[in-house]
């Protein structure tokens, strides 16, 4: 059955948008994106600057809803369960006016599943893509995979001769230190240009003024100025004096502030997002640690302390400003498999965490090193401040150390941090996305942000199966078996579930998206 999926919200969206003159758009965030390669690196504002320029097949819109993108109808083949069909659209062009077709989704594809690729995760039960005809696109799977169309929205098409024009075949080894063509340079066939880039500084687009969707979506922000403004006062400053028209983080204590002024609104959604710290569990012996021999994070004892030391009501109260919700889980409200039950955050009782402490023979404590972002998630530096205090009262001393995230991710990728602060947003909405890329194993294919080197091949394979089970109430049940081992096992630590705070002039038209990534075209203006 094929699927046409250009939802009522989508065209409600693009219809009841007011005729007005168009117009740049100064918009501005604490983090830019990391590069400009689209298979990279899998982080929110690095795929959200990228949805500007480049397209994957089938996209999310504002609402959430998958709708066609690159591709204009979808479904299994008839006669192989194993293959998914892609019929794609034509008259595209990308941006230096190479015409798309069925090869650059092929060619892109493939590069998006080699090693260096930080979106192979999301690929890892393909087998093959083909092109049977120009306007044709197929994807095999191993087995039958009924929520395939949900892992590509963030699956990004290049073409195939620019790159290999321009010596970028290949995928930025991000972590590694590398820097490429494909890093600084972007020819996609999105709604809008790339002009210039100035990594951590500014970057310049335009219109594209022969977008297929030029005359599905209101298209009225013809150019794009975006800045990152790390220090949130700078950023609030910078709005509340018209620099910029859109920042997407407002910091929680300057929301009343910017809701209450002249020309301002504040629209705030919960988020698809969890924060969260991971903390090394597989090693004989850690590296920032202070326990010569050991392993303090392999005794679970001592990671049910850290889970009760944690005050998540106060963190919420205190460092968010009532702009959380504690989180009990790591997986968000929106996605499936995801219940209230599992959700519980517990109360925190430093009595239970320091007589667990002392039965796992850490009654006189360690210390530890944490790593923590300070330009990527709401009050991230100061989540951690406030960790470290709690955990002071059980006797684990930590050292804090707050960097970019630019610095930050690769410590985690790299397997060079023990002990961690990360939020994790899950683009398909299911529960394999998380096992996926923060429970299974690291390998070629999975585990590519498991920092915890947490390894379990029984639970591999039950994560592995989730890809090819069609009957979905069984998918569902193994779902939930396999929450019940992440759970039992602590292996990360939740913290809350972020509410998104987008500050912006009145007289802008959108909605909040969950995942936290606006897509330009879909705004207008009063």
């Amino acid at each position: 059955m094929w699927i046409n999926c250009l939802t009522m919200a989508a065209a409600l969206l693009a219809a009841t948008a007011p005729t007005v003159d168009a117009e740049a758009l100064r918009w501005a965030r604490a983090g830019d994106s990391l590069t400009l390669d689209p298979h990279a690196q899998n982080e929110g504002p690095t795929s959200a600057l990228a949805h500007q320029i480049m397209e994957p097949l089938v996209l999310r819109d504002m609402t959430g809803n998958i709708v066609p993108a690159l591709a204009t109808e979808w479904g299994p083949s008839e006669n192989d369960p194993n293959v998914w069909v892609f019929k794609l659209r034509e008259g595209v062009k990308f941006h230096d006016g190479a015409e798309f077709d069925s090869e650059d989704a092929v060619f892109s594809f493939n590069r998006a599943m080699t090693p260096e690729s930080d979106f192979k995760t999301l690929l890892a039960s393909v087998k093959e893509v083909r092109a049977p005809e120009r306007h044709v696109f197929e994807i095999v799977t191993d087995g039958p995979n009924p929520i395939m169309p949900a892992n590509l929205t963030n699956i990004f098409i290049i073409d195939k001769g620019w790159a290999q024009a321009n010596n970028a075949v290949k995928v930025q080894d991000y972590g590694g230190g590398e820097n490429t063509y494909a890093a600084r340079n972007a020819n996609g066939t999105g709604p809008y240009r790339l002009v210039s880039r100035e990594p951590d500084t500014r970057t310049v687009l335009t219109v594209n003024e022969d977008y297929w969707g030029k005359d599905e979506f209101p298209m009225e922000v013809t150019e794009i100025v975006y800045t990152p403004i790390m220090n949130g006062a700078t950023r609030v400053a910078a709005l509340l004096s018209g620099e910029v028209d859109f920042i997407q983080d407002v910091p929680v204590q300057d929301i009343a502030r910017v809701a209450g002024s002249d020309g301002l609104d504040v629209r705030t959604a919960l988020q698809n997002r969890v924060i969260f710290f991971g903390m090394n569990v597989g090693d004989d012996d850690l590296a920032t640690d202070d326990v010569d021999g050991r392993n303090p994070f392999a005794d679970i004892r001592v990671r049910q302390a850290i889970n009760i030391a944690i005050k998540r009501d106060a963190i919420k109260k205190i460092v968010m400003r009532g702009q959380s919700q504690p989180a009990g889980v790591i997986m968000p409200p929106f996605v499936n498999g995801w219940t209230e039950a599992l959700d519980q955050a517990p109360d925190p009782d430093i009595g239970a965490a320091r007589a667990l402490m002392a039965e796992a023979g850490y009654g006189d404590g360690f210390a530890i090193r944490l790593n923590c972002p300070n330009d990527r998630y709401i009050n991230d530096e100061s989540i951690c401040r406030a960790s470290v205090a709690m955990l002071a009262q059980i006797g684990i001393v930590v050292k804090m150390e707050a960097l970019p995230k630019a610095q930050h991710f690769p410590l985690i990728n790299n397997l060079k941090t023990d002990f961690y602060l990360l939020g994790w947003g899950v683009q398909t909405y299911d529960s394999e996305h998380i096992f996926n890329f923060l429970v299974h194993s690291r390998d070629e294919k999975y585990g590519s942000w498991n920092g915890t080197r947490f390894r379990d091949a029984g639970l591999d394979a039950r994560i592995e199966a989730l890809a090819t089970e069609i009957d979905l109430a069984k998918r569902d049940r193994m779902i939930a078996e396999i929450w019940q081992v992440v759970q039992d096992e602590q292996i990360y630590i939740p913290i809350h579930h972020q509410v998104l705070n987008w500050g912006m002039r009145s007289n802008i038209r959108t909605i909040v998206a969950s995942d936290d990534t606006a897509k330009f075209k879909y705004f207008s203006f009063d």
